[in-house]
């Protein structure tokens, strides 16, 4: 049984491999502590570089294959040598991309040299012990008879299966840690934007296993709705907490303007369409706006599973936004207190997967918040067609609305061009077709 594929934008895919970036190489603190042997001492003919599927094997072992010449997170860090990396460095003041921490504690496994193993090279870009963590106490037994996945993670294998892992390690680079960050600083030199959902990514990585009854007694699934719950969640909470020491510039006269939404600033002066949608109850045009996508997600979500607690984050969401306009010391308790209400929520909404009326639920939430223009900034559209796409893939419904998740799509081909009017239109067309 294959995971159901998403279709990646295009102007997502190209940004797969683009993480934040770091001052100093951090501690390996997501995977664990153990050394990282090497993406060669996994890449052999008897291990898992065989050049087709082995059927007899519960593992494809053809993995290395896989990832050497389809995944994007194999070419990570030779994007460092092309020109707009070198033109980024220069931007930067730095020697180069491909020597400088700043990049490679998310363009690599870059971790300490005490973690490097005899067959370690920087160059494999994000290998396989990037996200498996590293193989010094497993390499040697994993694939050995009798010896369980359970065992493996015992002995320091990262449980890349289960929803709060994974998502803290794709955020750690999707999104930044205290230690590595892609600041504004950053992104003004030319680093794109960072663009990223979990369940969408997760389903586009070209797939090194398969979910059939073998998998399924190992490792148990989750299916893909929880996911993505999964991924907004810890998304929104790893963004607040964040503010804790990444909200102020070196400075201390600006914030940190990545926090943002960066649409608000980055269009046509000639594009009028300031409106003040249900979130931000107390900002004023010209306010700088919070980039509060993952948290307009997780309200959706919450009032699926428990309204009273929904209305709460809405109403902490609304204050968020009006911290922002004071000072640091009121915007990060403004934060913490969201911080404290996600902690009371996150077994209501990841403790059991979702239904198919959730689900229908869901999707008609999102539908029509986006066709009453709620998620006015690109951010929020953004985040708002991958989880329309996402339901109905879980509703076995994609085929029967493909033209018009088409439309829904294109509305957001270009950042620059985007119109809220022809997003909410489409999407209005999409709620009266799915639920006459």
């Amino acid at each position: 049984m294959k995971i159901s594929m998403l279709r990646l934008p295009t102007y997502l895919f190209g940004l797969l491999i683009l993480g934040s970036s770091a001052a100093v190489a951090e501690d390996n603190v997501i995977t664990g502590p153990h050394k990282h042997m090497g993406v060669a001492t996994c890449a052999s003919s008897v291990c898992h570089g065989k050049p087709a599927p082995d059927a007899n094997s519960y593992a494809l072992l053809n993995e290395y294959r896989t990832w050497s010449r389809e995944d994007l997170h194999s070419k990570a860090y030779k994007i460092l040598f092309n020109d707009e990396s070198k033109r980024m460095a220069r931007n930067l003041g730095l020697a180069s991309a491909h020597t400088a921490d700043l990049c490679l504690d998310c363009h690599a496994d870059n971790v300490p040299q005490s973690q490097r193993g005899p067959k370690f090279v920087i160059r494999d870009g994000v290998g396989c012990e990037a996200c498996h963590g590293g193989s010094e106490t497993w390499l040697d037994s994993h694939y050995k008879k009798g010896v369980s996945h359970a065992d493996n993670l015992k002995a320091g294998m990262y449980p890349t299966e289960s929803p709060k892992p994974r998502a803290e390690m794709c955020l750690s680079c999707h999104l930044g840690t205290k230690n590595k960050f892609a600041t504004h600083r950053i992104m003004g030199a030319g680093h794109p934007r960072l663009a990223f959902e979990l369940e969408t990514f997760t389903a586009n990585q070209p797939a090194h296993y398969v979910v059939d009854e073998d998998y399924l007694e190992r490792k148990g699934q989750i299916e893909s709705v929880t996911m993505w719950v999964a991924g907004v969640y810890y998304t929104a909470k790893q963004t607040l907490e964040l503010y804790n020491s990444h909200l102020l510039t070196a400075n201390g006269l600006i914030p940190e303007l990545s926090f943002y939404d960066c649409h608000a600033c980055h269009h046509p002066m000639d594009k009028k369409n300031w409106q003040q949608t249900s979130i931000e109850v107390g900002l004023k045009p010209g306010d700088l706006r919070l980039n509060d996508a993952a948290l307009q997600m997780l309200i959706g979500i919450s009032f699926i599973r428990d309204q009273a607690a929904a209305q709460e984050l809405l109403t902490l969401s609304r204050g968020l936004h009006v911290a922002s306009r004071k000072d640091i010391a009121t915007l990060r308790a403004a934060a913490n207190r969201l911080l404290t209400q996600l902690s009371s929520i996150e077994d209501v909404l990841l403790s059991k997967n979702y239904n198919r009326n959730e689900i229908s639920e869901l999707r008609k939430r999102i539908l029509s918040k986006s066709a009453a223009g709620q998620y006015r900034d690109y951010t929020s559209a953004e985040q708002a067609f991958l989880a329309v796409e996402t339901l109905t893939l879980a509703l076995n419904q994609s085929d029967s609305y493909a033209n018009l998740m088409d439309s829904f799509y294109s509305s957001l081909a270009s950042e620059s061009a985007f119109q809220q009017t022809r997003f909410a239109g489409v999407a209005q067309r999409l709620l009266s077709t799915m639920y006459p």
